[in-house]
């Protein structure tokens, strides 16, 4: 290949590609050999480069330090140092053979050291794993919970519904419940097919896998230690089954199979109000695309923030859950989305300190194992799964360039 100071526009590109970010091209086009050698983290707080990427240009900028550490061993190996077209400056004979320039010693120029870079978002699978380890085993704990719950609930006929404003402003829509975990499950598919195109899908998946299974264990808790009456005269909670712990085993497997839904026919227990299970999903599902999709995608945080809305809306309509338990379940979930994300996001905020209050959070071990080789905010970069890139019609396929904001 050719030196970098000899670089084209087009040769900038080629490498670009053969780098794996090839989302800088349209801002670099006009850029060759010895500009992009020029570039320095200043250049990244300006558009265009500004828009590229959220680390702020830190792969590029490592990417670059890698290339002018070459292009300055190169320039050496061929005569070139310091600029001079080649030969020795003027003024100095050449050298004898015991390595000295006339009666003066050779200038030993020292040439900086090529250090191992380390990777800023490691992909570390094994911690992803265990995440979601950790949501599946708070789900199922949550469904045992739910059918213990149940036990306890008070017989509607004894304990009417509790007082609700929304209830007293809106009479009861059947079909609304129906909407809701629609598009619950709408919202869910569309943040699956969006996270398998993530290229860091491993670090994004251990936070979603994380957040929402603490949601879950926090559910447990509340909904264990105070126990509401059902929210309408139109539920139709099943049997209880006084201590028959064979066929309470069966309905929680039952329950786990469909996903905890009232439209699978898998949930038919009362008494697991506070708070609710479906505005978490509904908001999170929402709050997770918004974070790590493109900001000029905004038709589709729109067309996504209105089924998360009207989900939720359609939850009261249904008279399915008090008020309170929306307004509950809407605060923990947004609260810990955005703690979690600044604290990943902020350097310090992952140290151990006196001023740092985050580390008396009882999930804050956790959190530090999960993001302590994160470096920086992980950047909206998008890529062809690799199953994909193996059929013939997708081997040239490289990174695609969707994190202009």
């Amino acid at each position: 290949m050719k030196k970098v100071v000899e670089w084209s526009p087009e040769d900038v590109f080629e490498w670009l590609s053969k780098e794996g970010m090839p989302e800088y091209a349209d801002a670099l086009k006009q850029t060759d050999g010895p500009a992009l050698l020029r570039l320095t983290d200043t250049d990244f707080q300006d558009p265009p480069l500004s828009r590229v990427s959220s680390d702020g240009g830190l792969q590029l900028l490592e990417r670059l330090e890698t290339l002018r550490i070459e292009n300055h061993i190169e320039a050496h190996k061929n005569g070139h140092a310091n600029g001079h077209a080649g030969g020795l400056p003027k003024g100095i004979s050449k050298p004898q053979r015991n390595g000295t320039v006339g009666k003066k010693e050779m200038i030993l120029i020292p040439l900086p050291l090529l250090e191992p870079t380390h990777p800023s978002f490691p992909t570390e699978w094994g911690k992803t794993g265990i995440a979601f380890v950790y949501a599946v085993i708070c789900f199922v704990t949550t469904s045992v919970v739910i059918s213990v719950v149940h036990e306890r609930v008070p017989p509607k006929e004894h304990t009417p519904p509790l007082p609700d404003k929304f209830f007293d402003l809106f009479n009861r829509v059947e079909w609304a419940f129906s909407i809701c975990e629609i598009n619950g499950m709408l919202l869910v598919g569309l943040w699956l097919v969006q996270w398998i195109l993530l290229k860091h899908r491993s670090i994004i998946g251990r936070r979603f896998f994380f957040i929402v299974g603490t949601l879950y264990l926090y559910r447990c808790i509340t909904m264990y230690i105070t126990t509401l009456p059902v929210p309408g005269m139109h539920f139709k909670c099943s049997p209880k089954l006084l201590g028959n712990w064979e066929a309470q085993m069966r309905r929680i497997m039952k329950m786990i199979a469909g996903g905890g839904l009232s439209i699978t026919g898998s949930h038919n227990m009362c008494g697991d109000y506070l708070y609710s299970g479906h505005t978490v999903m509904l908001t999170l599902a929402y709050l997770f695309i918004k974070e790590y999709s493109p900001k000029r995608f905004w038709w589709y945080h729109w067309i996504c923030w209105t089924l998360s809305a009207v989900g939720i809306f359609c939850i009261l309509l249904a008279h399915d859950h008090y008020t309170v338990d929306v307004v509950v379940a809407y605060f923990i979930t947004t609260r810990l989305f955005w703690w979690y994300h600044t604290m990943a996001n902020q350097q310090p905020l992952k140290e151990t300190t006196q001023s740092n209050l985050f580390t008396r959070v009882w999930w804050y071990r956790l959190f530090l194992y999960f993001e302590e080789n994160v470096n920086g905010t992980v950047p909206r970069s998008y890529q062809v799964p690799f199953s994909l890139r193996l059929l013939p019609w997708s081997r040239k396929v490289k990174y695609s360039r969707l994190n202009i904001q």
